[in-house]
C-alpha cells in the first residue's frame, strides 16, 4: 500500500520520535550558539574593560588580546567539529531510522 508524499511527511512530523529528535537537536544547537556568542562577545568586553590584561605581552609584539582574538577561530572550529560528531553519531542515526521506517510504509 502506498500513500501520497504529503501524507507520509505529515505522519513523519507527527511521529513522537521525530518530535523528540527535533527538540533534542534544537536544544543542542541553541546551547552551541549561546556558547559561541558568549565567547565572541568576551573579546570586545575584555578589550574595553580589561585593557591591562589584554595588553600583557606574551612573545614579542604578541599580547593576550591578540591571542584571545585568534582563539576565536580555534573555538569556532572546535564547535563545528563537536557539532559534526554529535550530529553524525546521534542525530543522523535517529533520522535514518525514522526515514527507513517511513520508506518501508510508503513502499519506496
Amino acid at each position: 500500500m502506498t500513500t501520497s508524499g504529503s501524507n507520509v511527511w505529515a505522519d513523519v512530523i507527527a511521529d513522537p520520535r521525530f518530535q523528540a529528535l527535533h527538540r533534542r537537536k534544537t536544544t543542542f544547537l541553541w546551547g552551541l550558539m549561546a556558547v559561541s556568542v558568549i565567547y565572541y562577545f568576551l573579546l570586545p568586553i575584555g578589550a574595553a574593560y580589561y585593557q591591562d590584561l589584554f595588553k600583557i605581552r606574551v612573545w614579542g609584539v604578541i599580547n593576550v588580546g591578540l591571542l584571545f582574538a585568534l582563539s576565536e577561530f580555534v573555538v569556532a572550529w572546535a564547535i563545528a567539529l563537536y557539532y559534526s560528531r554529535v550530529a553524525s553519531n546521534e542525530f543522523d542515526r535517529l533520522a535514518r531510522e525514522i526515514a527507513a521506517d517511513y520508506a518501508d510504509r510508503a513502499g519506496v
